[in-house]
């Protein structure tokens, strides 16, 4: 017996024909908005991300997802280093760059870590991390780093809620 409750107008079985039901009841979960960097044999390659999280305390380690089907998989999923940025929120120009355009950090002012990983000025937090383990994840491939390197500093976040940019504000 499938129940509509009053409180939750719509209800769906999410399946393949409806996949922007789910991005839409996905995108009710407000977060932070990080943009992940590597190197690679084409110059320094970013893309934006909001599947980021922390796992693990000791030892230090996060995750984040990329979609097997991005132009970008290819990169990601070869370099055993990387670091993600957690964006300020002045830095929503910087995260359409990276969304639209995978080698966009030419024109961003960023270092390159002495294992040629880009690092990009002016975030919140910046974790440099060796790849730990890869996981199959349905159309995407969840990545979890070692986190060898962090950096933080005060300041309000960009956020991202329903499709939506704006701040979280200390």
């Amino acid at each position: 017996m499938n129940m509509v409750s009053p409180e939750f107008p719509k209800t769906f079985t999410p399946d393949p024909t409806n996949t922007r039901n789910l991005r839409d009841a996905f995108g009710k979960f407000a977060t932070g908005v990080t943009v992940v960097t590597c190197a690679s044999n084409q110059g320094p390659i970013c893309i934006t991300a909001n599947s980021f999280s922390s796992i693990s305390l000791d030892p230090a380690m996060v995750m984040w997802a990329i979609d097997k089907n991005s132009r970008r998989y290819p990169f990601f999923s070869m370099a055993d280093r990387f670091a993600i940025h957690i964006l300020e929120a002045d830095q929503k120009d910087l995260c359409d760059a990276c969304a639209k355009d995978a080698f966009s950090l030419g024109d961003v002012e960023h270092v390159e870590s002495e294992y040629g990983v880009p690092l990009i000025s002016g975030c919140l937090s910046r974790f440099e991390c060796t790849r730990a383990a890869c996981h199959d994840a349905g159309d995407h491939v969840i990545i979890v780093g070692k986190v060898t390197r962090a950096e933080v500093r005060d300041g309000d976040a960009l956020a991202f809620y329903a499709g939506k940019f704006g701040q979280f504000a200390q």
